[in-house]
């Protein structure tokens, strides 16, 4: 593939020295092929930030099921992509970014020529169906831009796309005796046979066709309205219904196979036929809405209709360069690759779900109009409260406000009064565990976001009392989740643990003492689930016996989900001074933390576990999965905090690479990204909630963030390097800084904060406890 940073090496070599300073397009530096391979599940092709639409080629039709059984790989496929693939199937107008569970795929179109296919065919067989094979060669991709070559049809794909609008642009060869487009609504990620519950198809006139899909899957009813507009007319139009059709009424009565207008059915795959002697190209508009056809009309028309291909693809360069600007930055260029791509992959997800009009679906499935607003969707909040929200609170802050209050808007239309666990698509499909959206929501105001503290708190408290809702019942009489109970008892009491310090926190802020006593003592359930004769977190029977033969190790039947008891120990963000205590204290963690990073963790321990492999590993520390990102800046409240610097470094420069598999790990809609990102400043948010971010060591020499109040803060440390990686001193504003941490107020006013780097460790920086960050059993409020 051409990468985006030709144009930085370029530059470089005609730099003295080999470093760089970003002053060029940002959208240079970003290599969307980043994590297209192996466990980042990122994918190359087309959106602007936050977009509604995402469109990328699919490589393949892995069926998420077949009769029911689990096909596993499918996961493989979570954003429709995989670079080791040979073969495109087509081009899909919706898709995650990163996630390790999937759905979507939605309004998939191939250009193609030569004898009519209305099926895909296979990556071993594509010459059985519609798709084309293609080198990696031909492939330019760049932030709002994607171009290949479909060797099969010699037609030259290009793509780019506005927030509501794939825009298409199809150069077909001169010597075609046909042009044609597949509209395959059949075609999804995470398919399975039946997911798609209804399609229709309208052909208004011959350059516009309208229509829906509705889908079942992880979204368990997701509407996608559309409206598709044509360069030049259609001569020619049908379709295929590939389901036992038993009833038709009086539908009975036309032939829909062809040149029929109103095309209506479960597995419906339409073509459209052009003239080839008009113009041997072809641009396709398609607007998507989750409320109407006349919602996509409009967003069409507003975004879209007047503006040629090149116009809206240098449109959308734009518009990712004056977002990506919002950071300037030193460093070689494969971090500078790195850096700017970390901040492009968290600017896809979440969302807007808002047509131009300002309605939407909601999650009662009712329409809704955002008047004050922007309403948001694509909530993966287990991953991305620990990260990506922290980071939009010092970068994109409107944007953090807005995605609140589409919570707080789900909250309300839930029949549960729930605000989302994981949600998309005015769904909730409540994969993962806790209530994290209390998370961002309470960093959001502890952050100064304008936003009603007793509504959030009304939310908070609702959402965290459902007793039919994954063991809260249990969780508010015994002060844990039992492992009779669930299978990931463990890790639900101690994320609950955190998410219910949030709220007392959040009361705090609110002036509810009545709601911050009360949700206090359930933040120290954590300790209920502390085995100290161990020195681990442990799950235990509702009958409160351990469970026995207890293996830290293992990731299957321990109690824990998607990691194990070694790892998860360590989650106790809102308390590190006393879980430091019922670890065996200062002496006995610090010999835990060091053991976890220098380990050998066995095969056998994490083979059956999709979410975590060996390429996510230093030692047995798990950076390819969530609940173990803070971790190496707990070495912050002991008396070795160089540890940090060290292992910090160490991370960066294993788990993240200038490559197709250069993420280590699902990126999670962003999440790994964002810790990149924060991590590379020399400081992280391991409790958001509270208004710190834990201080480590800078990863590149130099830089700067524009704040939207108009100032800036800078973060130097002009000798680091893989060598001199240790924290000798540090200033803020030219004056010596003693704490640990940092907070948002620092970070608001503007400023510079200098780190002075060695290449050994400065053990007499040590801090004093009052210097020491947030813990909730030292820190009294």
């Amino acid at each position: 593939m051409k990468s985006s940073t030709c144009l930085a090496l370029i530059l470089s070599a005609l730099l003295a020295g080999g470093n760089l300073f970003a002053q060029q397009d940002k959208v240079s530096f970003v290599n969307p092929i980043i994590g297209t391979n192996g466990m980042g599940h990122t994918f190359p092709g087309a959106c602007v930030p936050f977009g509604l639409v995402q469109l990328s080629p699919d490589t393949d039709t892995i069926p998420h099921n077949v009769d029911g059984k689990y096909q596993p790989r499918a996961y493989e496929y979570c954003a429709g992509y995989q670079h080791k693939d040979s073969s495109i199937v087509g081009f899909s107008h919706t898709h995650f970014s990163g996630t390790g569970h999937s759905d979507l795929g939605d309004i998939l179109i191939m250009p193609t020529t030569g004898c009519l296919k209305l099926n895909p065919g296979t990556a071993t067989d594509p010459d059985g169906g519609y798709r084309s094979r293609f080198s990696h060669d031909t492939e330019i991709s760049r932030p709002g831009y994607y171009e290949v070559m479909l060797a099969d049809y010699g037609v030259k794909a290009q793509l780019t796309t506005t927030k509501r609008a794939g825009i298409h642009k199809y150069t077909f060869p001169k010597e075609t005796e046909n042009q044609r487009i597949i509209l395959d609504m059949i075609h999804g990620i995470y398919n399975y046979d039946g997911k798609v519950l209804w399609t229709s198809i309208r052909v208004e006139n011959d350059t516009l066709v309208t229509g829906y899909r509705i889908t079942n899957g992880w979204a368990r009813a997701n509407y996608t309205y559309f409206a598709m507009s044509f360069s030049k007319p259609v001569i020619h139009y049908g379709c295929d219904e590939k389901a036992k059709v038993d009833y038709r009424g009086g539908y009975g009565k036309f032939n829909m196979k062809e040149n029929f207008p109103d095309i209506g059915g479960r597995k419906i795959v339409a073509y459209f036929d052009f003239d080839p002697a008009s113009s041997n190209e072809l641009e396709v508009k398609v607007a998507l809405s989750g409320v109407s056809t006349d919602g996509a009309l409009k967003n069409l028309h507003a975004e879209a209709t007047g503006y040629s291909f090149d116009q809206l693809a240098s449109r959308a360069a734009d518009t990712w360069n004056k977002e990506l600007s919002i950071i300037d930055a030193k460093g070689t260029d494969d971090q500078m690759a790195m850096l700017y791509t970390s901040l492009y992959h968290t600017m896809i997800n979440p969302c807007v779900y808002t047509d131009v009009d300002g309605q939407y679906r909601g999650l009662d499935g009712n329409i809704h109009k955002a008047d004050d607003f922007t309403n948001y969707t694509v909530f993966s909040v287990w991953d991305t409260y620990r990260a990506l929200h922290p980071l939009f609170n010092i970068i994109n802050r409107q944007v953090n406000t807005d995605i609140a209050r589409s919570m707080l808007k789900h909250c309300e239309q839930s029949v549960h009064k729930a605000l989302p666990v994981w949600s998309h698509m005015a769904n909730e499909n409540w994969c993962m565990i806790g209530y994290h959206s209390v998370s961002v929501l309470a960093d959001a105001v502890a952050k100064g976001l304008p936003l009603d503290k007793e509504e959030v708190l009304k939310a908070m408290v609702s959402s965290s009392t459902i007793p039919y809702y994954d063991g809260t019942k249990e969780l508010m009489e015994k002060g844990y989740v039992s492992l009779d109970r669930s299978g990931s008892a463990a890790s639900l009491t101690l994320e609950y643990s955190y998410d219910d310090w949030t709220i007392y926190n959040t009361a705090l802020l609110a002036g509810n003492r009545e709601v911050a006593d009360r949700y206090k003592k359930r933040a120290m359930n954590y300790t209920n689930v502390f085995d100290t004769s161990i020195g681990y977190a442990r799950p235990r029977y509702s009958d409160g016996r351990w469970k026995e033969n207890f293996n830290l190790l293992s990731t299957h039947g321990e109690g824990f989900i998607e990691g194990n008891g070694l790892n998860y120990s360590f989650y106790v963000p809102q308390d590190v001074n006393n879980m430091i205590r019922l670890m065996g204290g200062d002496k006995s963690f610090i010999t835990k933390l060091d053991s976890l990073f220098t380990m050998h963790l066995p095969d056998e321990f994490f083979a059956e576990t999709e979410d975590v492999t060996k390429e996510g590993l230093l030692g047995g520390y798990v950076h390819g999965n969530e609940p173990s990102h803070h971790i190496p800046f707990l070495y912050m409240w002991t008396t070795q905090p160089w540890k940090t610097q060290y292992w910090q470094r160490e991370i960066m420069n294993k788990m993240y690479r200038n490559n197709i598999d250069g993420l280590c790990g699902n990126d999670d809609c962003g999440q790994m990204s964002a810790w990149y990102i924060l991590s590379a400043m020399g400081f992280y948010p391991v409790c958001p909630g509270t208004d710190q971010y834990v201080l480590g060591a800078p990863y590149l020499p130099y830089m700067k963030v524009s704040l939207e109040n108009g100032k800036t803060f800078e973060v130097r440390a002009d000798k680091v390097s893989d060598k001199n990686r240790y924290v000798k001193s540090v200033k803020l504003n030219g004056k010596p800084y003693t704490k640990a941490y940092i907070t948002q107020q620092d970070i608001m006013n503007g400023g510079e904060l200098t780190f002075e780097m060695t290449s050994a460790p400065n053990k007499k920086r040590v801090f004093a406890e009052a210097d020491k960050p947030y813990s909730l059993s030292t820190t009294y409020q």
